[in-house]
């Protein structure tokens, strides 16, 4: 089973309504580059060198801002869909023959939903049974029992804690306070 580990984090933003909370954040261990995901690939039991699959990886995300940027969603079966959306500035225009791209947008937005279909279902409340939860205070301890696996109800299992809370992300959850900000790493 993958193994994703996490730490506990107050939430430290007074005006949220989840202050002096505690939620679990992912703790990252490293993140790959195209070159180390091409090698990584490539030691899959790929007929393709490491030199190939990155030229097909550069190739694929220069071509997926491509067609983002004519408009287009890029679906990729098994893993999901990309999308544009745009974030307007605070307040809007007073009416439409008002509105102006330059003073009204604030940002372009690059999403992703994951795959839905039952097949390949990878949505959060899938991915989550893939996955076993492990402490990384606990691996500081050096306790072995560190892990624990999601159960039907929500908490872990194995001896681990209910840490409570969600990510979020755009479905309005809460990842400490921070709603669509990335937590910051340590």
């Amino acid at each position: 089973m993958a193994k994703i580990l996490y730490e506990v984090k107050q939430n430290q933003n007074s005006s949220s309504v989840a202050y002096g909370k505690w939620f679990a954040q992912v703790k990252t261990l490293e993140t790959l580059n195209t070159r180390k995901l091409a090698q990584h690939i490539s030691e899959h039991g790929s007929i393709y060198t490491p030199d190939v699959v990155y030229g097909v990886l550069e190739k694929f995300r220069s071509c997926l801002i491509e067609m983002l940027l004519n408009s287009k969603k890029v679906k990729i079966e098994g893993l999901g869909t990309f999308y544009c959306t745009l974030e307007n500035q605070k307040g809007g225009a007073q009416s439409k023959d008002k509105f102006n791209v330059n003073s009204n947008l604030k940002a372009l937005h690059i999403r992703f939903l994951p795959e839905q279909a039952t097949e390949e279902n990878i949505s959060s409340r899938e991915f989550i049974k893939q996955a076993e939860f492990i402490n990384v205070d606990s691996l500081m301890k050096g306790n072995e029992n560190a892990s624990s696996a999601p159960s039907n109800d929500g908490t872990t299992g194995n001896g681990g804690s209910n840490t409570g809370g969600n990510t979020g992300g755009n479905t309005g959850g809460n990842n400490g306070g921070g709603g669509d900000d990335e937590p910051s790493e340590n």
